[in-house]
């Protein structure tokens, strides 16, 4: 078999696993959009806040230490002690559920029945002032997210791969995981959307708010709801994206990179940000791999919003969405 195709299998796969890592990050776009038709522009913060505790907490940080410090002149940073990543896990939800909770409180609750552009706008205020707390809460250094997951190298696939072609396939343990967990999470989200109360409530909130309310649709509890399972999807991205390349502010931009999966996916389809993410994953690869070399490289920066832009063209609600009829 020639080289050639060999690469070119080895770039299809890790094309896939890169693009289960952003579907994560698209699943929070797609649960909040769908529950209240409000594109949450904070969602890339919300990854980095839920990475930046849980790195906190597992470090035994003193949340708000420098502030604390700058106005008592201390110098008290840790408490002394390292909380099991188990545990600090089921912390940090809970820190996430408080934060839906605030969030749905005390801005949304206030915001029922307004036009779609203005609660953008407020999650554009919450993604600003989420990345600022997390800075004075946690600190704006580069922290290492160590939660027991496999990294590295796949023996297995190596050896298998390397008997078959005479070339063994990088493939990360880390993203092995990762394709797992995405796997379980859309099928688990599926079925909630779709065969429980709650699901049917939510798209019911998201096709009408006032309607809702009328026949006895709580949008309180069916927000809060809402914006803690997308705190668990940020948490878990945050996971898989902290442990990959650290806990970093930049950690906010993979954001970016769900936005074309969102337009190839569609926004309101939870199948479709995984398809999406997938097809992102491998095109940019594959791209980078057979065209990229012709045109001096660098295409994996761009190569997504040129295929969401065409998708935009032709076909706007993307792959899985639902296309939306208006009688004018």
């Amino acid at each position: 078999m020639p080289d050639q195709i060999i690469f070119g299998m080895e770039v299809f796969l890790n094309g896939l696993m890169a693009g289960v890592l952003y579907a994560l990050v698209a699943l929070g776009f797609v649960l909040i959009y769908k529950a209240s038709g409000i594109f949450n522009y904070a969602q890339g913060v919300m990854a980095l806040f839920a990475a930046l505790t849980l790195v906190g907490i597992m470090d035994g940080q003193v949340p708000f230490s420098h502030l604390i410090n700058a106005v008592l002149g201390t110098d008290f940073h840790h408490f002394g002690w390292h909380v099991h990543s188990l545990l600090a896990i089921i912390l940090t939800m809970a820190v996430m559920v408080l934060l839906a909770w605030g969030v749905q409180r005390i801005i949304f609750r206030h915001l029922v029945g307004q036009e779609p552009i203005i609660l953008f706008m407020a999650t554009i205020g919450l993604a600003y002032f989420m990345e600022g707390f997390g800075d004075i809460m946690w600190g704006s250094d580069i922290k290492k997210l160590d939660v027991g997951l496999p990294q590295g190298l796949n023996g297995v696939i190596d050896e298998v791969t390397y008997n078959m072609f005479n070339y063994g396939f990088f493939i990360d343990n880390l993203d092995i995981v990762a394709t797992f967990i995405a796997a379980a999470l859309v099928g688990v989200l599926v079925i909630f959307s779709q065969y429980t109360k709650q699901g049917r409530a939510m798209r019911a909130v998201a096709d009408d708010h006032q309607a809702a309310l009328s026949v006895g649709v709580s949008l309180n509890f069916i927000w809060i709801m809402v914006w803690s399972v997308a705190g668990f999807v940020a948490l878990v991205a945050g996971i898989m994206w902290g442990t990959k390349s650290g806990v970093q502010f930049s950690l906010s931009l993979i954001a970016l990179k769900a936005l074309p999966v969102l337009m190839l996916g569609g926004f309101t389809s939870i199948p479709g940000a995984i398809v999406g993410g997938l097809i992102i994953g491998v095109g940019e690869k594959l791209f980078e791999f057979a065209i990229g070399p012709l045109v001096g490289g660098a295409t994996e920066n761009w190569f997504a919003y040129v295929l969401a832009l065409i998708f935009l063209v032709f076909r706007p609600q993307g792959l899985f969405g639902e296309k939306i009829i208006e009688r004018v």
